[in-house]
């Protein structure tokens, strides 16, 4: 666990967790969890979307990747990257998530201002976009315009991006 994690924590684990629970909650790893991920990518062979790649490893790991046009997309989950539309903080233990998803907030702005300093743009899709058919579509529409304009003549394509990241 995190070390600024560990101090919103009292004298720096949780209290009253038995210690099989807490074996139990350490084995568990993440898998089959990208139905947001693959929502999108579904998206992308529908509307015909090409050249894009997934898991490059560039700052943060981006979700989808478009490297000809440079445009690194991420699919924020709106618990973990604290939405404020929909995000919510746990009662329980809630000085541990306030932390722990402010530390995940900070992370994504550290990465993103990576990203553009390396001359990429950067999209972040939060995940209540996508549970909307019409929103997903406009989208997509957007991310296929501001690739074939990044490809086409390496145009930031600021409207676009502008338009795109209110979504």
């Amino acid at each position: 666990m995190e070390r600024l994690l560990r101090l919103s924590l009292p004298n720096g684990c949780f209290s009253d967790v038995v210690a099989s629970r807490s074996r139990t909650m350490s084995a568990i790893r993440a898998k089959h969890n990208g139905s947001t991920e693959l929502k999108f990518r579904m998206g992308l062979v529908r509307s015909a979307t090409t050249g894009w790649v997934l898991h490059a490893d560039l700052p943060g790991k981006p979700d989808v990747y478009f490297p000809r046009a440079k445009l690194a997309i991420f699919l924020d989950g709106c618990f973990w990257h604290g939405c404020r539309k929909c995000g919510h903080i746990p009662k329980s233990n809630s000085m541990f998530w306030c932390t722990k998803i402010e530390l995940n907030r900070r992370r994504d702005r550290r990465n993103n201002k990576e990203l553009r300093r390396r001359g990429f743009v950067v999209v972040r899709v939060w995940e209540h976009s996508l549970q909307h058919g019409n929103l997903l579509q406009k989208i997509l529409n957007k991310i296929n315009a501001l690739v074939k304009l990044r490809c086409q003549n390496g145009t930031e394509a600021q409207s676009v991006f502008r338009d795109l990241s209110t979504l």
